[in-house]
């Protein structure tokens, strides 16, 4: 089996080149956009108390050492969600972070250990305007790469187009045959017999130890996602509360929150959330996440108690987090993730 040649070998180099070069360009003009649009470009500590307290994120962990030799756990933040939102409870009101943040146990085609999130946060704004800001992004991406199509092996969708925009019940409806609203009352508890009969229905296995979670997930990624972004970008809204630990419940149906994922080609790009503004539900929703990834994984990561304490005095505000090298791979028809990274990591790509 022949070695691949490292990122670095020039000939190598002379390939990406010209894929690196339109991420340039599209970084320079998503900063000139928010710029225009009276945003503040900040800039998070990549090392925090805590990663995030999402069930199935993994963190790289470290310590710091005090003058006096004491030690402190700290880890690479996984987003730089947390302290956006204390920026927002300072005063801020509109903000826009390019973030370099870490993720473990993710490597592969759409994955890399260390890659940028672009995410930025309206105060007073609803998540329905982030929609539009997603429209206005993708179409400067891929003018800026020179193209008119998004493409990801073999798939396509049209920057330029109208977004598609169906609801998670209606996707599982759809899709699955799965009244998925049946099985979550209106206090946001969930059926899980009643789906895993849903599931086994729609013909997917259903394991005994399965989660409402776990049949959720599987649904959404052997159903749902394949069909999404084809032809032109998707919005997927309204997830169940139990799968949005930091949205607040739509006025609509507390069943659902305001959540929105975007997708182009398959590819998810973006997560969106109208943010939750109350620390006891928000400590109520970690502790579950963390009780879900003890019972998965075996560890869990501490509560950010700074981030609470913000969160009781954030403003109502709405923020999203983007992949950009995903849109970038999209944008260049990169079919890999690292195409677009200047200096992947070291390591099998796997």
């Amino acid at each position: 089996m022949n070695t691949p040649s490292p990122w670095w070998a020039p000939h190598r180099h002379a390939d990406r080149r010209p894929a690196l070069m339109a991420r340039n360009r599209i970084v320079a003009a998503f900063r000139a956009h928010f710029g225009q649009a009276d945003f503040v470009e900040v800039e998070a500590a990549a090392l925090q108390v805590s990663p995030g307290n999402e069930a199935h994120l993994s963190a790289f962990a470290t310590e710091a050492l005090g003058p006096d030799g004491s030690r402190r756990p700290l880890y690479l933040h996984t987003s730089p969600e947390f302290a956006c939102k204390k920026l927002l409870a300072a005063g801020e009101e509109r903000i826009v972070s390019f973030a370099r943040v870490f993720r473990n146990r993710e490597r592969g085609p759409l994955h890399h250990p260390e890659f940028t999130m672009l995410e930025w946060y309206r105060a007073g704004a609803d998540y329905t305007d982030l929609m539009r800001d997603c429209a206005d992004l993708l179409a400067l991406a891929a003018e800026r790469a020179g193209t008119r199509r998004l493409q990801h092996r073999g798939r396509e969708a049209d920057p330029f187009a109208a977004f598609e925009r169906i609801t998670l019940a209606e996707a599982f409806a759809q899709r699955a045959g799965i009244d998925l609203l049946a099985t979550i009352d209106r206090d946001g508890r969930t059926d899980r017999d009643g789906l895993a009969a849903a599931v086994a229905r729609s013909g997917l296995r259903v394991a005994e130890d399965d989660t409402w979670g776990d049949l959720f997930s599987r649904v959404l990624v052997a159903q749902i996602e394949p069909h999404l972004g084809l032809g032109r970008p998707t919005i997927l809204y309204e997830y169940p509360v139990s799968e949005a630990a930091l949205a607040r419940p739509s006025p609509r149906d507390p069943r659902v929150a305001e959540r929105f994922e975007l997708y182009a080609c398959g590819v998810e790009l973006a997560n969106a959330f109208g943010e939750l503004t109350d620390a006891e539900e928000q400590r109520r929703r970690f502790a579950s996440e963390m009780a879900e990834k003890a019972r998965v994984y075996g560890d869990t990561y501490p509560i950010d108690e700074d981030f609470l304490a913000a969160l009781a005095v954030m403003p109502e505000a709405s923020g999203i987090a983007l992949g950009l090298d995903r849109l970038v791979m999209l944008a260049t028809g990169a079919p890999r993730i690292e195409d677009v990274i200047w200096t992947p990591v070291a390591g099998d790509p796997a």
